[in-house]
C-alpha cells in the first residue's frame, strides 16, 4: 500500500462505472485515508458526474493531450518553436479532480542536455479546474534534434506532478524551410 506507486488503468468509454483505486481518486485530504471512502463517493461528488479524460478531450479536439498523470491533461505544444517566442497558444493545464482555486500551478522544462531550461511566465493558479500560463516562453534551447520534457507540478497538499514527454523541441531559429 505504498501511495507513491500509481496504477495505470485503461479508460474504457463503453463501461458506465468502474472501481478506481485510491491512487488514481481525488481525496481532498490525506492519501488513503480510509477504505471506507472507496465504496462511498464523497458528498455532492457522485461518479457520473465525474468529467473522464475521454470527455475532456473530446470537447477540446487537437487542442489537450494527456500527461503521465490520470488526474492532468494540458495544452498540445507545437513540436517545434523558436526560443523566447510568444506561442501560438496559451498553455494550459486541466485539472479532472478538484483542485481549489488559487492553487500555484508550475513548469519546468528539462532534457538530458539541458537538464533546466530557462522559463518565462512559469507559474499559473488554478480557476475553474483550469490553469492558464499567461505568455509561457521557453528562453533555453533544447538542442539539435531533442526535445524538452515538460514537469507540471500542482501544489496541492501533497503536491501532484504531471509529466509531458517530448513536449516541444526549442531552436534559435525555430521551424524553418530546409536549405
Amino acid at each position: 500500500s505504498n501511495p507513491g506507486v500509481v496504477m495505470r488503468i485503461p479508460v474504457d468509454p463503453t463501461t458506465s462505472r468502474r472501481f478506481t483505486p485510491p491512487s488514481t481518486s481525488f481525496p481532498c485530504g490525506k492519501m488513503g485515508e480510509s477504505s471506507a471512502a472507496i465504496s462511498t463517493p464523497p458528498p455532492g461528488r457522485t461518479r457520473p458526474d465525474a468529467r473522464t479524460v475521454v470527455d475532456v478531450l473530446a470537447d477540446h479536439p487537437g487542442e489537450l493531450v494527456r500527461t503521465d498523470s490520470p488526474n492532468f491533461i494540458c495544452s498540445v505544444l507545437p513540436s517545434h518553436w523558436r526560443c523566447n517566442k510568444t506561442l501560438p497558444v496559451a498553455f494550459k493545464v486541466v485539472a479532472l479532480g478538484d483542485i481549489p482555486d488559487g492553487t500555484l500551478v508550475t513548469v519546468m522544462a528539462g532534457n538530458d542536455e539541458n537538464y533546466a531550461a530557462e522559463l518565462r511566465n512559469a507559474s499559473a493558479v488554478m480557476k475553474n479546474q483550469v490553469a492558464r500560463f499567461n505568455d509561457l516562453r521557453f528562453v533555453g534551447r533544447s538542442g539539435r534534434g531533442k526535445s524538452f520534457t515538460l514537469t507540471i507540478t500542482v501544489f496541492t497538499s501533497p503536491p501532484q506532478v504531471a509529466t509531458y514527454h517530448r513536449a516541444i523541441k526549442v531552436t534559435v531559429d525555430g521551424p524553418r524551410e530546409p536549405r
